[in-house]
């Protein structure tokens, strides 16, 4: 949590009206196993460079080899690499972002006061990992799906934690404002010390 724990166990509430700031909670990308392929790759190119510079017949030359394992780190080691290191998950305390793509950039929200259900879906390799595939829908957007992020458990329960107080927090504003003028009403008095 990035607020200060009070009495209870939860979140310190700002004052009715008082403007919050928005708090980075956590940044996810997910969990970096789809690599796995990538760095077999690498290590089976540079062997096979290893082995084959300065071996091959007459003609093929070094550079043929080096050009060809450059082509195919670029494409299997490099390429998922960038499309892995852009998708990336940010929960704050106002919404959820997901950015992703390498060339065009692309970027999806949903805020934690409108309320969203969260399912969680853990295959077996995912629950090998500690990993798993949340789904925030709110009943009106498309479903915004966080895949394979690791520490499923510990996200599901910070934006649970973080819808709960976005909700509590509206709806408090909410029945601070009076209905005629559009402003804040004055907060009572504290009763005077006896």
């Amino acid at each position: 949590m990035t607020q200060p724990i009070g009495t209870g166990a939860r979140p310190l509430a700002p004052a009715p009206g008082a403007p919050t700031p928005e708090l980075r909670i956590a940044r996810v990308r997910p969990h970096a196993r789809r690599l796995f392929w990538s760095v077999l790759v690498l290590l089976a190119v540079a062997g096979a460079v290893g082995f084959f510079y300065g071996n091959l017949p007459a003609p093929f030359e070094n550079w043929m080899l080096l050009t060809a394992a450059a082509v195919v780190v670029f494409l299997l080691v490099l390429l998922p690499f960038l499309a892995w290191w852009s998708h990336t998950y940010v929960i704050t305390t106002r919404r959820v972002i997901e950015r992703y793509g390498v060339f065009v950039r692309r970027r999806r929200e949903l805020s934690h006061v409108r309320g969203y259900s969260i399912g969680v879906r853990r295959g077996i390799l995912q629950r090998l990992w500690g990993a798993g595939t949340l789904t925030l829908s709110n009943g009106v957007d498309e479903p915004l799906r966080l895949r394979n992020i690791p520490n499923v458990a510990l996200v599901h329960e910070a934006l649970v934690d973080q819808v709960e107080v976005n909700q509590i927090l509206a709806h408090r504003d909410a029945q601070s404002m009076t209905p005629t003028s559009g402003t804040f009403a004055t907060p009572p008095a504290p009763p005077a010390p006896v």
